[in-house]
């Protein structure tokens, strides 16, 4: 499966009342079916697929490229799978806005309910690198608002989170499946996927590895050295294909984060944006310093590169169909209680061979 990046127009509308029940309904009985059949690693796999996410919100009633999508079949799947989490062994986290902030503790709790066996900190901080990484890590413009976490009871996790450039009126979607990422801060999406490209401060791409070392090397150093080469890095001629502004980078706060990261001496690029404080404009500073004056340049590399089943909520290409609608719903539910009722019967066929 694709794990990467989706760009989506912004539109306005929303799921009306009647349609968000039934999503949640179907997506459950979706939801539980690929599970039962394949397993949650498959699901998790399926969910970091940004053609597959965008398929299944297609299915649930969404027009292909609809705003609200994201954050819609999110809650959808939340709801619906509330009351099943312990079945299944798969908990969702998460949300948009103030629900995004409520992630850790959502984790925590589920932890401490001892509902999985995977240490649920380490969890945590998967779900906050993935953020901080999209929102610092990788500056391509869009302010992340959505961050849902999905994880099953072995510790295995994907993350779909969105961000929002108001000036384009663009959203622009992050995949991310744990099992994938080798490392948070290089290449941690294994594919991308959209159209609308720019060039970007891009801390996570391969190419920019010079540039992490020589960043989190600075930090150890004395803040008032690294200010004093911030100052000169402000006096040379910029490149012009540099994407990166000095001007809202001031050196009087570049010296406070810089004696806050000093005191706690990250080893390395991970540790060093993990560090609360460490924002966009660090980061940037940093990225400037390094090049200018180290010879490390960071990339401007973009790294996004790259089936209506019921109809739209908008009407694209047609309205959604109630009753068929509801139809599918029943049929799904129906195959699932089938599937239960014969997995009952081969494990007592089981258990009356062995006695034999």
């Amino acid at each position: 499966m694709k794990t990467g990046i989706a760009h989506l127009p912004l539109h306005h509308g929303r799921a009306p009342a009647w349609l968000f029940s039934r999503m949640k309904r179907l997506a459950a009985e979706i939801s539980s079916i690929i599970v039962w059949e394949h397993g949650t690693d498959d699901f998790l796999s399926r969910l970091s697929d940004p053609f597959w996410f965008q398929a299944f919100g297609c299915v649930l009633g969404f027009d292909w490229h609809s705003s609200g999508l994201t954050t819609t079949v999110c809650g959808a799947l939340k709801e619906g799978l509330r009351q099943r989490s312990r079945e299944l062994g798969l908990f969702i986290c998460g949300g948009k806005g103030a629900a995004s902030r409520k992630t850790p503790r959502e984790i925590m709790e589920i932890g401490d309910a001892r509902l999985v066996s995977a240490d649920p900190a380490r969890l945590v901080y998967s779900s906050r690198m993935s953020a901080k990484v999209d929102s610092t890590a990788l500056q391509d413009g869009y302010q992340l608002y959505h961050h849902c976490f999905v994880f099953d009871r072995e510790g295995r996790w994907a993350v779909i989170q969105q961000g929002m450039n108001i000036d384009t009126r663009w959203a622009r979607r992050y995949h991310w499946l744990g099992s994938a990422v080798k490392d948070f801060v290089c290449e941690p999406h294994s594919a991308i996927c959209c159209e609308h490209r720019s060039e970007v401060l891009n801390m996570v791409a391969r190419e920019s590895e010079g540039c992490r070392k020589v960043s989190a090397a600075l930090v150890g150093e004395e803040p008032g050295k690294v200010v004093a080469d911030f100052e000169k890095a402000r006096q040379l001629k910029m490149p012009l294909r540099h994407s990166v502004s000095l001007q809202d980078i001031q050196s009087k706060n570049l010296r406070k984060i810089m004696e806050k990261t000093y005191e706690q001496m990250p080893p390395n690029f991970e540790a060093l944006i993990g560090i609360e404080g460490v924002g966009p404009k660090t980061v940037r500073a940093l990225s400037l310093i390094s090049e200018l004056l180290y010879g490390a340049p960071a990339s401007i590399r973009d790294p996004a590169r790259f089936s209506f089943a019921h109809g739209g909520k908008d009407g694209h290409p047609y309205p959604v169909n109630r009753q068929e609608y509801d139809k599918s719903i029943q049929i799904l539910a129906d195959a699932i209680n089938r599937a239960k009722i014969e997995r009952t019967e081969k494990l007592e066929a089981m258990r009356r061979l062995k006695e034999i």
